[in-house]
């Protein structure tokens, strides 16, 4: 997009195209915003000419004079709260080119092939997508200097663990080919008007916190709704330029490393399956007890090369993980790695900002004692506490001590016991999460977020500062239902007399999260047999399981 003429492709054409309406936009609210002025300056000039005496004059002329200086204030107030408004700024893992000198070689190799301005920094999201973003605005935090305005690199860091450096240039081919849209003066300028009504809308919309900004509400409300007017007769014209920007880039890099791109789209697909699978069945039950699996990308590899094992439709990929991974452009992988899963608690679960006495790593290694027997042993004891204040006695077989017989006979009794269990473990969970909650936004509990993310190319630090947004941002699952729970919570406490009467072991599945293993052998067929007997009273089923195990139901069983 170096060109504005007959040469310049049609992408980039259509982006410039809209950018310069976008001016257009904010040319047309400056003129109104200037027009009552103007007729003020000619009434008073036309008076003082002699051309319009008299006291009907005087009255217009001052009328239209006072409108003119509200009007003026009103616009000098919106100009401002654009200026200074804080764009949206996506959390990231700064990555300093002391940090990474190899993938910065690489990527600026790739700008110099694609012939466009290299990335200005690179950063590291906990997800499976790669973009250009913007960090310019002087309430960013970012670089101001124009000199310095090329975008920051985002790059997935499952990408990395996953990709081979070949895929990854391939990849991100096209992501950095977008950079020569930030050096077009039309569309730079275009990009800053409309984040910048972004940022005005957003903290228009944001909850007054403290007296200052408590007194600043109306005046707030007012100039957020000015900026939404324009914002929305903007959007139109900002997503046709933004993607006039990606086909330009498309375009451009459609000479590198075209064939390998299109094998770099299917480990894609591949990497997110395998990100997604982990989340929610692996990182998830660890965060909800308090502990954030410290090496997340390099458990995507596990996942990915037990899906290419298990699926005959992912032969050949780990065949693959002979050649160099990407990862190995940085210098401290394990430590990014860290970083980046830390930010994936941060953004999908809402977790502290930093480590504490109830927020703490967990590796691979202690995944199956520190997560899956202690989450078993919390759930079961959880469910004894409900079965007491409900009143049910302990099993006929013994009494006073936690057994599994309590918990089967009391199902077996008959369904509104059911229901009445699994309301009380619902309500048992809110309690405890609105506790947590309540802990974690305690005066002191947490670090003050800072200002705004920091400047990415600034030192060695790899992890990057969060802003005032709500977290999670981005929550992996909807809220689990009473019968979910019960499920969850019976199949724990049998788990527990598993590993405590037939000498079972927690383990850990890269696809399905906590597993039970009977002689090292992963046992998966638990949950049908549990089911029967909180939904229809049947324990059949989980009794002839229980027998195959091993399992003894009257035994005492140790809670946490």
């Amino acid at each position: 997009m170096s060109g504005t003429g007959t040469g310049e492709e049609p992408g980039a054409r259509a982006a410039r195209a809209r950018a310069l309406v976008l001016l257009r936009i904010r040319g047309r609210a400056t003129a109104v915003a200037l027009l009552p002025a103007a007729l003020a300056v000619v009434l008073f000039a036309a008076g003082a000419r002699g051309f319009a005496d008299g006291g009907g004059w005087d009255v217009a002329r001052w009328a239209v004079a006072v409108c003119a200086v509200v009007v003026l204030l009103i616009a000098g107030a919106v100009a401002l709260a654009v200026v200074r408004a804080k764009p949206a700024v996506s959390p990231t893992v700064p990555l300093s080119e002391s940090a990474a000198p190899d993938l910065y070689r690489l990527v600026r190799e790739l700008a110099d092939r694609l012939d466009v301005p290299a990335p200005s920094a690179i950063a590291l999201t906990p997800d499976c997508d790669s973009w250009l973003e913007d960090r310019t605005h002087p309430a960013s935090g970012g670089p101001v200097r124009r000199t310095e305005a090329a975008p920051v690199l985002v790059i997935g860091s499952p990408f990395l663990w996953w990709m081979r450096v070949a895929e990854l240039r391939a990849l991100l081919a096209p992501v950095v080919a977008g950079t020569s849209a930030s050096a077009q003066p039309d569309i730079a300028a275009a990009r800053r008007f409309v984040r910048g009504l972004d940022g005005v809308v957003a903290d228009a919309a944001a909850p007054a916190r403290g007296p200052v900004r408590r007194a600043l509400r109306l005046p707030r409300v007012f100039v957020g709704r000015i900026a939404r007017i324009l914002l929305r007769s903007c959007r139109g014209h900002a997503a046709e330029m933004e993607r006039g920007v990606a086909a330009a880039a498309s375009s451009r890099a459609r000479e590198v490393d075209y064939g390998l791109r299109i094998v770099a789209q299917e480990q894609v697909g591949l990497a997110y399956a395998g990100w997604d699978r982990l989340l929610t069945r692996v990182a998830l039950p660890a965060w909800r007890m308090g502990r954030w699996p410290s090496q997340l990308d390099a458990g995507v590899v596990a996942a990915l090369t037990e899906l290419s094992r298990r699926d005959r439709l992912a032969e050949g990929y780990a065949s693959r993980l002979g050649e160099r991974p990407a990862c190995d452009l940085l210098e401290e992988p394990g430590a990014a790695d860290e970083a980046a899963s830390l930010l994936a608690a941060r953004l999908f679960h809402g977790g502290p900002a930093e480590t504490g006495p109830d927020w703490s790593p967990v590796d691979w290694q202690q995944y199956p004692d520190e997560v899956v027997d202690r989450k078993w042993r919390s759930e079961a004891a959880r469910l004894h506490r409900v079965l007491d204040a409900m009143g049910v006695p302990p099993a006929v077989a013994v009494g006073g001590v936690p057994t599994l017989d309590r918990v089967v006979e009391h199902l077996e009794a008959g369904e509104a016991g059911g229901e009445e269990l699994a309301a009380g473990i619902l309500a048992a969970v809110a309690r405890e999460e609105a506790e947590a909650e309540k802990r974690a936004r305690a005066p002191g509990a947490l670090p003050a977020p800072g200002p705004g993310t920091p400047d990415p190319t600034a030192g060695d630090d790899l992890l990057a500062l969060w802003g005032p947004d709500p977290l999670p941002l981005f929550p992996l699952q909807p809220p689990r239902t009473g019968t979910e729970l019960l499920a969850d919570h019976v199949a724990a406490m049998v788990c527990c007399a598993a590993v405590d009467t037939a000498g079972a072991a927690p383990g850990l599945d890269w696809l399905d999260g906590p597993a039970l293993l009977v002689d090292g052998e992963r046992r998966a067929d638990l949950g049908s047999p549990v089911l029967s007997l909180i939904e229809d009273g049947d324990a059949g089923p989980l009794r002839f399981w229980l027998a195959s195990v091993g399992v003894r139901t009257d035994k005492p069983v140790r809670l946490v």
